[in-house]
């Protein structure tokens, strides 16, 4: 069973994700108080500044991994 942290914020009994939807049907989950809001946000999704619009490059090969496989050490 490997543990899975999904942000949230809990209005009025109501969930409503901040990040993608676990696709669950039945969960036991842990409630973390960070602060208390006096209501709904303003904003559910986070979006980038427009000064970085079109600003970004692709430099190389974005598919393959940087480091050969035999160079990893994650399963040593």
């Amino acid at each position: 069973m490997a543990l899975q942290s999904y942000e949230a914020i809990y209005i009025d009994g109501k969930v409503n994700w901040l990040s993608e939807v676990p696709f669950i049907k039945k969960a036991k989950v842990i409630v973390t108080i960070l602060e208390q809001a006096d209501g709904p946000p303003t904003s559910l999704k986070h979006k980038p500044s427009a000064r970085i619009a079109g600003k970004g490059r692709i430099l190389g090969d974005i598919m393959s991994p940087a480091a050969p496989v035999e160079e990893w050490n994650c399963a040593k």
